[in-house]
């Protein structure tokens, strides 16, 4: 089985780090500046107590790798980048019968592999990681790099999900081979409805109102709209003291993948398929969302400008509600 991780960023470049560390059969897929840096210098894994330069093969598109029969593709980009890498698979040659794993937040990911790939597997990533410096990812818990539940999309479990949860499990991570994935993978877009306030406001005073209002929206459209969710307690027990994240140099931890998008000034935030995805099952079912709809839009004016995180003041969204 060969393994190819398509958007080595953060979540990306740790899962193929690890796998690639414990002698799988790996190659990335990356871009810009950080695949010229893999390319010339190796993937640099950084963690708690390791610092290690990896050469895991690394391509800047999918035409440059060859697509067999027993290739599996993780996918790890953001939404936002999602459709068109799967032009670009399609494009380069890759089967329709492939697996095509999504390693990302949200719900849509799977929707979208779907509608090219006949054998799509929702993963929900629960991994601690950072990606901030071309060539440079950081894993924030060891010895347990983080938790990485996949099932068949929208249902079940089968013989090959078995064995890349089990190649997973014995690369630093959990992985449960789960057939109602889909489940957890919502209880995770609750959580997320938080990211867009950390990005805009940083770890401040204030900040729990808004994650709290705009999860208790996203708790309500999910109800509304009939979609079954794991419960608290559940997220709970299945996430128990397994991790261990610790600060890496010294350094604390920053925040979540979309407080690392506004610090790398990438121009694009995920907040369409975060918060967008409880407005739009809001409108489809009657559901007011004022909260998301507000995180969604000053996210996405955020990123555009290219301001950096930590910028809003909480209760001044709050007010405008």
């Amino acid at each position: 089985m060969t393994l190819v991780i398509y958007g080595a960023g953060a979540i990306g470049g740790v899962i193929g780090g690890r796998l690639f560390q414990h002698g799988h059969d790996v190659a990335l897929i990356a871009r810009g500046a950080h695949y010229e840096a893999m390319r010339d210098h190796g993937l640099r894994l950084v963690d708690p107590d390791t610092d290690v330069t990896l050469p895991v093969p690394v391509v800047d598109h999918p035409a440059a790798l060859e697509w067999g029969p027993d290739v599996v593709v993780v996918l790890a980009m953001k939404t936002q980048d999602t459709a068109p890498a799967l032009d670009a698979l399609v494009a380069a040659g890759a089967s329709q019968d492939m697996a095509v794993v999504c390693a990302q937040n949200g719900v849509e990911n799977e929707r979208l592999a779907a509608r090219r790939f006949a054998n799509v597997y929702a993963m929900c990533v629960m991994c601690p990681a950072a990606h901030l410096e071309p060539g440079v990812v950081e894993a924030s818990s060891t010895p347990v790099s983080g938790l990485l539940d996949l099932g068949c999309y929208p249902l079940g479990i089968d013989a090959r999900g078995e064995m890349i949860a089990a190649t997973l499990a014995a690369s630093t991570f959990e992985s449960i081979p789960r057939p109602d994935i889909m489940r957890w993978k919502y209880t995770k877009l609750l959580m997320n409805l938080a990211n867009a306030a950390e990005a805009l406001c940083g770890p401040v005073e204030g900040l729990g109102d808004l994650a709290r209002r705009a999860r208790s929206e996203g708790a309500a459209v999910l109800r509304a709209a009939g979609i079954d969710a794991a419960t608290r307690e559940e997220d709970r027990e299945r996430r128990g003291a397994i991790m261990n994240p610790r600060p890496i140099g010294g350094q604390p931890r920053g925040g979540g993948s979309s407080w690392q998008s506004l610090q790398r000034g990438t121009g694009a935030i995920e907040s369409d398929y975060l918060n967008g995805e409880i407005v739009l099952l809001g409108r489809l079912h009657g559901v007011p969302t004022p909260v998301n709809a507000l995180l969604q839009h000053e996210a996405n004016e955020a990123a555009r400008a290219h301001r950096p995180p930590g910028t809003v003041n909480p209760a001044s969204l709050l007010e405008r509600l």
